[in-house]
C-alpha cells in the first residue's frame, strides 16, 4: 500500500474533510502538494473560516475546481486574517 503524502499549511491545520476531498482526486492532490505552504494556508483558511456547512461544502468544491484550473490561491480573497493583520478589517 502506497502512503499518500499531503502537504500542510503554515498556520492552519488541514481538517479531515479537506483531506478527504484532496485524497479523492490524485491530480488535485499533486497540484496541492506543489503549492507553497502559504498558498495552502490561504486555501485552508478560506474553506474553514465560513460558519455554515453548506458554504464550506461550496468552498471545497470551488477549491477543487480552481486547483484543477491551475489557480494557486482563492480568487477575491483578502488573505488569511490570522496571518495578515491588514486582512482582519474584512472579517469584522
Amino acid at each position: 500500500m502506497e502512503k499518500i503524502i499531503i502537504a500542510k499549511g503554515v498556520l492552519h491545520k488541514l481538517p479531515d474533510y479537506m483531506l478527504k476531498a484532496l485524497k479523492a482526486k490524485a491530480d488535485i492532490l499533486e497540484r496541492w502538494n506543489k503549492l507553497t505552504p502559504i498558498q495552502r494556508n490561504e486555501w485552508i483558511c478560506w474553506v474553514t473560516i465560513v460558519k455554515k456547512t453548506e458554504t464550506r461544502t461550496e468552498h471545497i468544491q470551488r477549491m477543487l475546481e480552481e486547483l484543477s484550473e491551475g489557480k494557486r490561491q482563492p480568487c477575491c480573497w483578502p488573505g488569511c486574517p490570522h496571518r495578515r493583520p491588514s486582512a482582519q478589517k474584512w472579517f469584522k
